[in-house]
């Protein structure tokens, strides 16, 4: 617990130290989020600090965290290092929504080949086919999400704490460090990306924190549970981004618009401020959601398997719920 808690505290500085410098690097080099009719700012603002959260997330871990010994270790960093990397070329130079989805199944593929993937189904092709399934739904997930200020790095550390509780509790020495690091560097960051944020994440960071999260979830364990039941814990923590993006999924499809090339103010925050919510109180109304959900997560593991089964139906039905009421009531 001591070496989780120098882990998390040094993420946290970091970031608030690294924000600003990533900051004027952006300005320096023009990598800004340009004002347009679906954004929400008015003004530019400067991207990079992706960089940031990245930086002293790693460094956090570098610093002082023993487990690099670890293949999978190991793997999860490089994978997130490569999609980090992807993220700021798009920031600053634009990808083809194709050549970025290439790049992530490549960062997927050293997750697998480094031993990090589903395990429990008997299939090997079904676990690697889950595992690619889960890895670039969580991190296109938080990419969408990342449409308001403070919105993806909030939602990054509530899920990211979440994580961290669970790993504590089933003694997952090997996760434990990387949602210490993920919860303090989203923190630092949120310094200055809140209402009204004074920089952006960019694809930088919600590619990198999509990535960690879903690699994290993917990797944590519960002994002496049954797989058939702890399968559902990463994704009432992660419900979240996963309502969001199907969400705004089905309203374009529905609408004949291509959901993944296609950009515009129908997700979930966006809605909310329709129904008359500032863009503070929209924020805080989902990290309240994300908690409620993280607590579902929790939950799950601690009852019988018909109670689990029974959580995860009702989270799924509320969701099917939100889904309706959002796209009969509240126009995108």
């Amino acid at each position: 617990m001591p070496t989780l808690l120098v882990i998390f505290f040094a993420a946290l500085l970091f970031a608030v130290a690294a924000t600003p410098i990533a900051r004027r690097l952006a300005f320096a080099l023009g990598i800004l989020d340009q004002p347009n009719a679906r954004k929400v700012h008015s003004s530019p603002v400067p991207l990079l600090g992706g960089l940031a959260i990245y930086v002293s997330f790693v460094a956090a871990l570098l610093l002082f965290s023993d487990s690099f010994y670890v293949t999978q270790v190991i793997g999860i960093l490089l994978g997130a290092t490569w999609v980090s990397l992807l993220g700021i070329w798009d920031d600053w130079r634009t990808l083809r929504p194709l050549v970025k989805l290439a790049g992530q199944f490549f960062a997927i593929a050293i997750l697998i080949v480094t031993g990090v993937q589903v395990e429990f189904l008997r299939n090997p092709f079904l676990n690697i086919l889950i595992t690619a399934l889960w890895i670039v739904g969580i991190t296109n997930a938080v990419n969408f999400l990342d449409n308001m200020d403070g919105l993806s790095g909030g939602v990054a550390a509530i899920a990211a704490g979440w994580f961290l509780i669970l790993s504590i509790l089933n003694g997952q020495v090997l996760v434990a460090p990387f949602a210490a690091a993920l919860l303090g560097a989203s923190l630092g960051f949120l310094v200055y990306n809140f209402n009204p944020a004074r920089i952006f994440m960019g694809d930088a960071g919600s590619l990198f924190l999509g990535f960690t999260l879903a690699a994290v979830g993917l990797k944590l364990r519960f002994p002496g549970h049954p797989d058939a039941v702890t399968w559902m814990i990463p994704i009432l923590v992660l419900g979240v981004p996963i309502l969001d993006m199907t969400l705004v999924t089905i309203s374009r499809l529905r609408r004949h618009v291509n959901p993944w090339t296609t950009a515009g103010k129908d997700h979930l925050s966006h809605r909310l401020v329709k129904l008359g919510m500032s863009h503070r109180r929209a924020v805080l109304t989902i990290y309240a959601l994300c908690g409620i959900t993280g607590a579902l997560g929790l939950a799950v593991e601690f009852v019988s398997p018909e109670l689990a089964y029974a959580i995860f139906a009702l989270a799924f039905f509320c969701g099917g719920l939100v889904i309706f009421f959002f796209e009969r009531n509240v126009s995108s």
